[in-house]
């Protein structure tokens, strides 16, 4: 909890040298604007949580289609890895100081963002939230997965794999994020009302970083050398508790994650992975510039878009329904 409050404090400090930032580093893509957009087109500031994974790759693709049928411009930031709180704070200001029609926003740590997002809102620039969402009520809406019941799926799953008996453990990404949070709740509250003869550890975090996530797990195995299945929260997390228990030599541990890239789809493919939440990433950029379109226009929007989940194994990984959600 120390960090949220220093991250606050650096989110108030760049909140008041808003007026002074200049124009996003760190990485970046999509299409590039002046401070009112090209020319007589709505542009679009989208501030993600990272840009290192496939699942924000395939993000920006869906919102670059989107904006290309809507006849906007767009910017896609998001810092090099998703701990990196004071990093996103940055492009989240300088995406602002841009003065852009409307803002997607999903946030690694929502208390630090609250100032620039109520900066926002007195420049009357309308904030779509979208994957993690924000835990505030200026966004107009939320597009993203339903976590809580997608985690749950994944308990299930779990469960069913391991015969509803043994200990589990949880890598999760962060504690901060919406998405963070739901991934991990969903997931214990599913165990603790239908799995009474599992034993679920207290979650670690290893902040969706694959090299962090694979120590985690390697600690976890060296500990409680009993466990019987693993949960990785995100593709960072899920592929670190890959790695992990390669490294450890561990046999017999049951590894269920979290979205869909490369190295999930191939750890699945060989039988090493059992298998995996698919999100609908396309989905979830498309519907931020659509539903910041309509922002833009005064249009009414729901609370929230929801973009959808599946469960993806070796059984179903080359159906074309499950295909088009995986992302590589």
């Amino acid at each position: 909890m120390a960090r949220r409050g220093r991250v606050g404090t650096v989110a108030v400090a760049t909140a008041v040298a808003f007026g002074l930032a200049a124009c996003g580093g760190g990485s970046s893509s999509g299409g590039s604007a002046g401070a009112s957009g090209g020319g007589n087109k709505p542009y679009i500031a989208i501030v993600s949580k990272g840009f290192q994974q496939q699942f924000w790759q395939t993000v920006e693709k869906g919102a670059q289609q989107e904006a290309a049928k809507e006849g906007a411009t767009i910017t896609f930031t998001g810092p090099p890895t998703e701990q990196d709180v004071e990093q996103q704070i940055t492009m989240l200001t300088d995406a602002l100081a841009k003065h852009p029609n409307a803002l997607g926003f999903a946030a690694l740590d929502s208390r630090a963002a609250q100032p620039l997002l109520q900066q926002a809102q007195t420049d009357h620039i309308p904030v779509v939230a979208f994957d993690s969402g924000v835990d505030s009520n200026i966004p107009v809406t939320t597009a993203a997965t339903d976590n809580k019941a997608a985690a749950a799926e994944a308990a299930k799953h779990m469960s069913e794999l391991i015969g509803g008996k043994g200990t589990v453990a949880m890598v999760v990404h962060d504690q901060t994020s919406r998405s963070g949070i739901d991934r991990r709740d969903g997931f214990m509250e599913w165990m603790k009302a239908n799995a009474p003869g599992i034993t679920v550890l207290p979650p670690q975090y290893g902040g969706g970083d694959q090299a962090k996530s694979a120590d985690i797990t390697k600690s976890i195995i060296a500990s409680h050398p009993d466990v019987r299945g693993i949960y990785g929260a995100n593709e960072g997390s899920a592929i670190g508790v890959v790695k992990g228990v390669q490294e450890s030599g561990k046999q017999g541990i049951t590894i269920v994650g979290f979205d869909a890239g490369q190295a999930q789809i191939d750890a699945i493919k060989s039988g090493f992975e059992a298998g995996a939440i698919t999100q609908s990433p396309l989905a979830i950029g498309e519907q931020v510039v659509a539903a910041s379109i309509k922002a833009i226009k005064g249009q009414s929007l729901p609370k929230v878009i929801n973009t959808g989940f599946a469960w993806y194994d070796k059984s179903n990984i080359n159906d074309p329904k499950i295909a088009e959600e995986l992302y590589h």
